[in-house]
């Protein structure tokens, strides 16, 4: 029987999704699980999968499509079913990126998301070709777009990279990248620069003025104990290869699951007057990607041995920062965190990711001169902040998640039982 493929929804907020390219084409056999098409979100560049094994039957929507969540795209089935036919690009609420107005005058952007060509036209290029042309260092006003509409898709710049025909952008960037600054003099200009947000950079503002806007919020901070937790991480790597070793950021993620066990009012959302508790917990993960910030979700976080946690991190991560996320990858998190130990930070809050109740802000851990039974020594500390909705919970129970937190992380053998 034939099965429908509709346009995921990756995230509560997202509306629609570009359809980029299409992967396989009518009459090509497909696996359930093998990529069918690319489609664009606000946040990042997908690869749909097909949800049925089969042949593709028919494709109920053109490439360049911006199409609604949950609407139909394509129809796959046994070969010679017949299906209904309908006109690509005809599906209720769609409609072509080609409709939309071009801005009368093209804003070059500095950061890698924006590129223009020598003369100042905007080149129209996909998030991921975009990725690739700035770590390559690729002028993109010499790559021609396959894709809708004279798009630059990845396969373009791998095939002109492959022809060795593409010329390298040496400094005098005409394709938006970043040059390189001179090494003996530099001179400051005094103009002003407009510069062109992201779709991702805009996603984000409209979220975060929602939620602060929307949720009360209030936050408490906590500093931990880690030298426990410091010398179990390196007992622990000692017995792990380089690419597989833990990080504190996983004990934290780990911790912090099973805490919201025994305290599932905050592994919660608000629905009109009721207070949903969720079943599962999953534990977002805040990841910096070109542009902005993207979330990827580690399911039943409360479930995982610490190595499966690192590891889906490491892989969903990797993913997040090349535009290729998978709809599973972000979708379904029940309470989120946002670390930024990396930066030498010591201490932030941050804004709640809606529709979930609490999020956590995770601080360095820094080795500091401590006070033990009126001694001074070295000790490893590290503050972290959580932000909760309050119109779900209140200061006393935040204060004793961030102890029952403490217990995990100052007595972190607990977390491997």
């Amino acid at each position: 029987m034939a099965e429908t493929i509709s346009m995921p929804k990756l995230g509560f907020d997202m509306a629609e999704g570009l359809l980029v390219r299409w992967v396989r084409q009518v009459g090509e056999t497909i696996n359930k699980g093998d990529v069918l098409a690319e489609i664009e979100t606000d946040k990042a560049t997908v690869e749909v999968e097909s949800s049925a094994s089969g042949v593709v039957l028919q494709l109920i929507v053109d490439q360049g499509t911006m199409v609604p969540v949950n609407a139909p795209i394509a129809i796959v089935g046994a070969a010679g079913e017949k299906v209904d036919s309908a006109s690509p690009s005809k599906v209720e609420g769609q409609k072509s990126v080609d409709e939309s107005p071009l801005p009368a005058t093209p804003i070059v952007d500095s950061a890698p998301q924006a590129v223009a060509s020598a003369d100042g036209v905007a080149v129209k290029a996909s998030p991921l070709a975009k990725k690739i042309a700035h770590d390559q260092k690729v002028d993109l006003s010499n790559v021609k777009g396959t894709g809708p509409g004279g798009r630059i898709v990845r396969k373009d710049i791998e095939a002109a990279l492959s022809s060795g025909q593409l010329t390298v952008d040496s400094g005098q960037s005409k394709a938006g990248i970043i040059p390189s600054l001179p090494t003996t003099h530099y001179t400051p200009t005094t103009e002003d620069k407009a510069i062109q947000t992201t779709k991702l950079r805009q996603a984000i503002g409209r979220r975060l003025v929602e939620s602060k806007t929307t949720i009360p919020h209030f936050y408490v901070t906590h500093e931990f104990k880690m030298d426990a937790l410091m010398d179990m991480r390196k007992q622990v790597n000692a017995y792990l290869p380089d690419n597989e070793k833990v990080s504190v950021n996983d004990f934290v993620l780990k911790g912090v699951a099973l805490s919201l066990r025994q305290f599932p009012n905050l592994n919660a959302t608000l629905k009109g007057t009721e207070i949903v508790q969720f079943g599962h917990v999953n534990v977002g993960v805040a990841v910096t990607v070109p542009g902005g910030l993207m979330t990827v979700v580690v399911k039943d976080t409360d479930q995982k041995t610490l190595r499966q946690i690192s590891g889906e991190v490491k892989v969903m991560a990797a993913r997040a920062r090349e535009g290729k996320v998978k709809p599973e990858d972000v979708d379904g998190s029940t309470f989120s965190t946002s670390n930024l130990g990396m930066y030498d930070v010591e201490e932030f809050i941050a804004i709640i990711n809606p529709p979930e109740a609490g999020i956590l802000a995770i601080s360095s851990a820094r080795e500091i001169p401590v006070v033990e039974n009126g001694q001074v020594k070295a000790g490893w500390r590290m503050k972290a902040t959580i932000s909760v909705d309050h119109r779900v919970s209140d200061g006393a129970e935040a204060a004793q998640f961030m102890q029952a937190l403490a217990g995990f992380l100052e007595n972190p053998v607990r977390m491997l039982v």
